[in-house]
């Protein structure tokens, strides 16, 4: 993966690499040859491109200021946020701590399960709260809504009737191990302002 802020050097040194490399823009992916034989492809993110006109019109659109919502939720924690081009405008990030599993059987393990339970659901009301503060105000403007974590957890925040302007944003699922901090956000912020490029050298 190149970041958008490092494809455009990336690029140049990829064709003095590869000299009198043939192009193809489409509105959603590129491709290029050589004449030695190397190969390349990418799908261009937030696409479809509103210009085509080469290469250059990949670095314009990879260019703009794009507006990203976040929302990461585990059991444990949740990290929501508003990025605008590379850096988080807005960023609230929380931890809960939710009962570890226990080996006691019968009455014991009903109440460990309820008191998880519970204390899940206090995380999902937290992650919620914030998304519909900073997120659903900005339905309209948002380029793509990232999710991550826990797919059932997300799916739980996101049927909140107050994140319902969330619906109609493109949405894009990155995967986050553990919970989600402030590092796990920037490497989905990242990733999510990444190409991602397929390479076939000469043989």
């Amino acid at each position: 993966m190149v970041g958008f802020d490092r494809f455009a050097g990336w690029l140049d040194r990829y064709q003095g690499r590869h000299p009198e490399a043939q192009w193809v823009v489409d509105a959603d992916q590129v491709s290029g040859s050589s004449p030695d034989g190397a190969l390349i492809h990418f799908a261009v993110p937030f696409g479809p491109l509103t210009q085509q006109n080469g290469l250059d019109s990949v670095l314009t659109h990879l260019a703009r200021p794009w507006q990203i919502g976040v929302l990461l939720v585990r059991r444990g924690g949740f990290a929501v946020a508003h990025a605008v081009g590379p850096e988080p405008a807005t960023v609230k990030i929380g931890q809960r701590h939710v009962q570890g599993r226990t080996k006691a059987g019968g009455w014991s393990q009903h109440r460990f399960s309820r008191r998880r339970e519970n204390q899940a659901r206090a995380a999902f009301e937290a992650a919620g709260e914030h998304a519909a503060r900073i997120l659903a105000p900005l339905a309209q403007q948002l380029d793509v809504l990232v999710i991550g974590g826990d797919r059932a957890a997300v799916g739980v925040v996101l049927e909140r009737p107050d994140l319902r302007p969330l619906a109609a944003v493109r949405r894009e699922w990155q995967p986050v191990s553990g919970d989600p901090r402030r590092e796990a956000l920037e490497r989905v912020l990242a990733a999510t302002r990444s190409v991602t490029v397929e390479l076939r050298d000469p043989l």
